[in-house]
């Protein structure tokens, strides 16, 4: 089985709260043949629950480790990478 894992800190202002832990899940999820793992703080959650996520308190600053198993496990992890990158997609211009 394959694994991978990467850390990105997270940029977005307002952290991981409902909107960005809503689009990590449900990309994540849409990965069916892997289990995906957040740590932040030392608090390990199932990155593909939207409340579990929410747990963690992760704002801006923090630095997440995402650690996913199974196949296309780097490809996965690259994934969530790149969205944390792109601050979840969301718009900060009030759009």
């Amino acid at each position: 089985m394959a694994t991978a894992t990467g850390k990105i800190q997270i940029e977005y202002e307002e952290g991981l709260h409902a909107r960005p832990a809503a689009a990590f899940a449900h990309l994540a999820s849409s990965y069916n043949h892997c289990d995906v793992k957040v740590t932040c703080n030392e608090d390990t959650v199932n990155g593909k629950s939207i409340m579990s996520l929410l747990t963690l308190g992760a704002g801006c600053g923090s630095e997440l480790i995402i650690e996913a198993n199974g196949e296309k496990a780097q490809e996965l992890v690259d994934a969530l990478i790149d969205l944390v990158r792109r601050r979840f997609d969301i718009s900060t211009n009030g759009t």
